[in-house]
């Protein structure tokens, strides 16, 4: 199944409170005809567009081209929250990879978010960007979990996290399902289509050219590789792939170790007053479940609450009542409460929730697997790749040194098996394990 068109219509975007609250461009012209590039770049999301902006600022003649629109799949439906460090925690990088290499992804992570921050005020890209991102916990355990949390990385990283107890929880959340949590000031949230729009925007005034409609499907290699769509081809000296979770079948070695998975978000109708018992601060929330609940309001006073991961490849004809279950768990005052839009969107995992950056070949490479962290994530993996092709790979190399394991049971049977495997967690959540 191609996932590029198998839940959306070509060139649509989605019926998202994102699409309905942005400036949307008139749709680009597709490729057509034979085109050369310094670098062609397949994909215009985050990944893709930081790469073009950053390699076009270098003096680079960079053609992108993607399947449907600038911004169309995760990075302009996503949760719009801009996290710290790495998608897994520092103590368990430290055990797996050690504290060296460990600090060495802290480090990128946080560079991450700083550039990220650069970028929008730099290209004054208007997308309420907005501070603050708590974390839940829904048992005692996880409170205690949490505080060792805050003190290992105050201690160890000299990076400081608010702890608060069930009562000063609830007066920023007050949510019966929580029983306090941790806040990092210095995480965001934001407007993630607005964000990937105005990187586009940069892209092409930095003299990028974005072809949009344009399929990829497949890609010739060589000393100049070609990179054809049905309207044209592009020959470039160096290619990379951002295609995240629509790469499809362009490269083997990456579809597997990267799986597509889709999410869903819902955002109800205006709450008014009543945004305070959701809400009582502008901040995100992420719980700590396995299959995680995220939410924070919009600026309309909306809550935009994403939840219910699913490991088919089809959207769910109900989008809102799958999202409305995890939703009223922990607002259960707003089972009446109109959902005005709702939408899902595809993103990609790895085994270790890390993102995989890779050399495919010896002028391609590739980045993806972003685990739902890749507000910053992919939009550094743009920046460390668009470095690498300029001969400076030191970022690029220590993200590909990480240790990325291929799916078991291979393209056939590793949908049925993580679904069996988070269909399990899921249980634990809902038993409180």
């Amino acid at each position: 199944m191609n996932l590029l068109f198998a839940n959306d219509r070509a060139g649509t975007y989605p019926p998202s409170w994102y699409a309905a609250t942005a400036e949307v461009t008139p749709e680009r012209p597709p490729l057509r005809g034979e085109q050369s590039a310094d670098v062609c770049i397949v994909g215009a999301g985050y990944t893709g567009l930081s790469a073009a902006l950053h390699l076009a600022e270098a003096g680079r003649r960079v053609v992108v081209v993607d399947a449907h629109r600038v911004g169309f799949g995760a990075s302009g439906r996503n949760g719009g929250q801009l996290g710290s460090g790495q998608r897994v925690e520092q103590p368990y990088l430290e055990q797996m990879l050690g504290i060296d290499t460990a600090r060495q992804l802290w480090d990128l992570g946080q560079d991450a978010k700083a550039l990220v921050k650069d970028l929008i005020a730099r290209h004054n890209i208007d997308c309420a960007l907005r501070p603050g991102i708590a974390w839940t916990a829904e048992r005692a355990g996880d409170v205690d979990d949490l505080r060792h949390y805050a003190d290992h990385m105050a201690r160890q990283y000299d990076y400081p996290l608010d702890v608060l107890d069930a009562e000063a929880f609830h007066d920023i959340c007050p949510s019966p399902a929580y029983k306090g949590g941790i806040l990092d000031w210095d995480a965001a949230h934001l407007h993630p289509l607005r964000l990937a729009l105005g990187l586009a925007k940069a892209a092409e005034a930095a003299g990028a050219t974005l072809c949009e409609r344009s399929a990829v499907h497949h890609i010739t290699h060589g000393a100049q590789a070609r990179v054809h769509t049905d309207g044209g081809v592009v020959t470039a000296d160096h290619v990379i792939l951002a295609c995240n979770g629509y790469l499809g079948g362009l490269d083997r070695k990456v579809a597997a170790r990267v799986m597509p998975i889709n999410n869903f978000i819902a955002a109800t109708a205006p709450l008014g007053d009543d945004a305070a018992r959701v809400l009582a601060r502008d901040i995100a929330v992420s719980d700590s479940r396995f299959v995680v609940n995220y939410f924070r309001l919009s600026e309309d006073g909306r809550l935009l609450f994403g939840g219910g991961e699913s490991y088919g490849y089809r959207f769910p004809s109900d989008i809102a009542a799958k999202v409305r279950g995890p939703m009223t768990e922990i607002f259960p005052h707003l089972a009446d409460t109109p959902i005005d839009y709702a939408w899902g969107g595809t993103l990609a995992i790895t085994m270790k929730r890390l993102p995989y950056l890779a050399r495919v070949a010896p002028n391609v490479l590739s980045a993806s697997g972003y685990s739902g962290h890749g507000v910053g994530t992919a939009i550094h993996a743009g920046q460390l790749m668009a470095h690498a092709v300029q001969g400076d790979s030191d970022g690029f190399d220590t993200m590909a040194a990480i240790p990325t394991h291929p799916f078991p049971g291979g393209a056939m049977a590793r949908t049925p098996l993580l679904a069996l495997a988070m269909t399990w967690y899921s249980l634990r959540d809902r038993l409180g394990f």
